[in-house]
């Protein structure tokens, strides 16, 4: 096996992208292409086993590394094992050191798990899987909107939704209930292999009807921000489209998108200033770097105050365009 280098998306809700550095069974992790952290694990433990790429093996931490504080190394094992987990780690250290500075890394994770709404078409996307090898079936297909959505998000929507004396007292909490509701009583989720031209071929599913497999679906079919937009309520558009205008700072990580659609991206994400400061280092473009300099400024003055909760100043969502470069 070679040394790799590749980004995955964190999933459900999109949070992020992780960058690794993989040999071996060593890994080297970001996620805000400052600090990474090192894992070794066994894996010629289960190599043996049938279905050896699904059993899940312990990772040991060998260290944790950054540019501006070096490397501070994990716990030690005096063992023969150990020694061979030790030199994979010091081989994805020592090629860290020399390519930490190509951050981003290439979007591979192309498996991509979507939950079906009742009309059998992708609605949002739950997980996704860099080799087809790593497709999982055993997990839960509820949609979640995630911890800091509930604590910080809000919309002008929920002004309108709330008068149903049912709505959940938060934006986040609203908003899960609505696209998992959206997904039928009786949920689907189906994964694609997406093609180069971001067609969709079907694979196996959860729950998943057997006439669906199979299937392809055009690249429009598919929700460029991972959450369908159309709804038959005026209300409930506003509500999705003000959660992906919060989402900015993490959809600024996305590959190909138009210049276009990055710079009404860094105008959204301005008002969310630790969280573009938290990812700066992995955006793989900058338009307007005037723009998110005014957030890391602010970002830097903010982290010498006490911890408060980030305000959440969700502008329209005039950033939506149509016809743009789709992402990966």
């Amino acid at each position: 096996m070679q040394l790799e280098c590749y980004a995955q998306r964190l999933l459900n809700p999109f949070r992020g992208v992780m960058n690794i550095i993989t040999y071996q069974g060593a890994e080297a992790v970001t996620t805000d292409g400052v600090h990474w952290d090192i894992y070794v694990r066994d894996t010629e433990l289960v190599q043996d086993l049938a279905n050896s790429s699904r059993v899940q093996t312990s990772d040991i931490r060998y260290g944790s590394w950054s540019a501006e504080q070096g490397l501070k190394r994990g716990a030690l094992y005096p063992s023969d094992d150990f020694k061979v987990l030790e030199h994979r780690g010091a081989i994805v250290y020592e090629y860290l050191i020399k390519q930490h500075r190509r951050v981003p890394f290439p979007l591979r994770d192309s498996f991509e798990l979507w939950l079906l709404d009742s009309e059998d078409q992708p609605l949002a996307l739950l997980h996704s899987a860099v080799r087809e090898e790593d497709v999982e079936l055993d997990c839960h297909i509820d949609w979640r909107a995630g911890q800091e959505c509930h604590r910080n998000f809000s919309s002008a929507a929920m002004q309108v939704l709330e008068r149903n004396v049912e709505a959940p007292r938060s934006a986040g909490a609203y908003l899960t209930r609505h696209v998992n509701m959206r997904a039928g009583a009786a949920p689907q989720a189906q994964w694609f292999r997406r093609t180069s031209d971001r067609r969709g071929e079907g694979l196996q599913g959860i729950n998943l009807a057997p006439h669906l497999c199979g299937r392809r679906l055009a690249a429009d079919a598919f929700p460029r921000y991972f959450l369908r937009e159309d709804d038959s309520s005026a209300a409930h558009r506003r509500l999705i489209q003000d959660f992906l205008a919060w989402q900015a700072p993490w959809l600024l990580l996305l590959q190909n998108l138009s210049r276009t659609t990055r710079s009404r991206l860094e105008q959204l994400a301005r008002t969310r200033a630790l969280a573009v400061d938290k990812h700066y280092a992995l955006y793989p473009e900058i338009v307007d770097e005037d723009a998110l300099n005014v957030a890391r400024v602010e970002a830097a003055l903010r982290k010498n105050l006490p911890p408060a909760q980030e305000p959440d100043d969700t502008l329209a969502t005039y950033y939506i365009e149509l016809n743009v470069t789709r992402t990966n």
